[in-house]
């Protein structure tokens, strides 16, 4: 068994277009009917404001599958640490025995999460955007905006969060990541009416995003709403799209803000809702016209963690890296 560490693993993966071809291929695998990933699992720690979340799933034909265990502790930006950590587990399709142990601390998730997002707005986004949105100022807030940036040409970003120190941090280091004009809103309203794609990036339990804010042409991403109590999106706002997509109609009906929306009536489970595979694969239709409106609900999902933990594991084996733990035999 080998075990990986954080710093070797960000050696080998990024936020790139061959993180982005691989979750897009895991996604045409699951709608094709090659996948097995059983629901999600979660242990919520609520005076901690923290929460474990468990995925995984077998591809057809891979010999390897991945389950990765997630955490998301809420309240340690206070204390100067991240909000996520986890790690992810490797193991044989052939024998059941763990490969390796990718002690990522969240990095492959948050890798993986961002190309679903990119995915997404290839398919969703209009071809020109001159300004994206962003509301939060975590890791999700940056890697969204990355992986924006490799399928549209953006001109300049509008962040939005509640802590000003952590709104200043994040324009300083988005614009030397990105080549661009980064600048702060006022409200998450401004955000939306100002921008032509927004991300919404934040653990809310309840609703920002507002059906009155929308406009001709927006596109949104939301992939905070990962449990049943998040929601940062207004269920009204679900009925007024043009076009729903969302990366697993199983997850999002119990976990996403699709949850809030049916139990609030505005959808059904027989309405209109595409999912990423099918748009990737042409079964379903994404944007059409310039003026719609358009929204991608994100919850996560253990086909994404699996092609990211195969790809880390391959790169790091080809890389010399990583520590080999022999059998014992005693």
């Amino acid at each position: 068994m080998y075990m990986f560490s954080e710093k070797d693993i960000r050696s080998v993966v990024d936020v790139n277009k061959t993180a982005l071809d691989l979750v897009e291929k895991g996604f045409q695998k699951l709608e094709q009917g090659e996948v097995t990933m059983p629901p999600v699992l979660r242990v919520d720690i609520p005076e901690n404001n923290g929460e474990v979340d468990v995925k995984t799933a077998y591809v057809k034909g891979m010999d390897n599958f991945a389950l990765k265990i997630s955490s998301g502790f809420f309240n340690n930006v206070d204390k100067g640490l991240p909000s996520l950590s986890g790690m992810m587990l490797l193991f044989s399709t052939k024998t059941g025995f763990t490969e390796a142990v990718l002690q990522d601390n969240g990095y492959l998730t948050d890798v993986r999460t961002a190309a679903a997002g990119g995915m997404a707005a290839d398919f969703l986004a209009n071809k020109n955007i001159k300004t994206a949105g962003v509301i939060g100022t975590g890791t999700q807030a940056r890697y969204q905006v990355r992986a924006l940036q490799m399928v549209r040409n953006v001109d300049n970003v509008l962040v939005y969060g509640r802590k000003p120190e952590r709104v200043a941090q994040y324009i300083e280091e988005m614009e030397k990541t990105l080549g661009m004009e980064v600048k702060a809103a006022e409200s998450p309203e401004e955000v939306v009416r100002q921008s032509d794609a927004v991300v919404t990036t934040t653990p809310a339990k309840e609703p920002i995003i507002q059906k009155e804010w929308l406009h001709s042409g927006l596109h949104i991403t939301a992939m905070g709403s990962d449990a049943e109590e998040k929601n940062e999106v207004a269920p009204d706002v679900l009925g007024a799209v043009d076009v729903l997509a969302c990366d697993s109609k199983a997850q999002v009906f119990k976990l996403g803000e699709h949850h809030h929306a049916l139990e609030a009536g505005v959808i059904g489970e027989n309405s209109s809702i595409s999912e990423l595979g099918a748009l990737s694969l042409g079964s379903a239709q994404g944007r059409t016209k310039e003026e719609e409106i358009t929204f991608c609900d994100l919850t996560g999902t253990g086909v994404q963690d699996t092609a990211i933990a195969v790809y880390a594991y391959d790169s790091l084996r080809e890389a010399g890296k990583g520590t080999l733990f022999e059998e014992s035999s005693g």
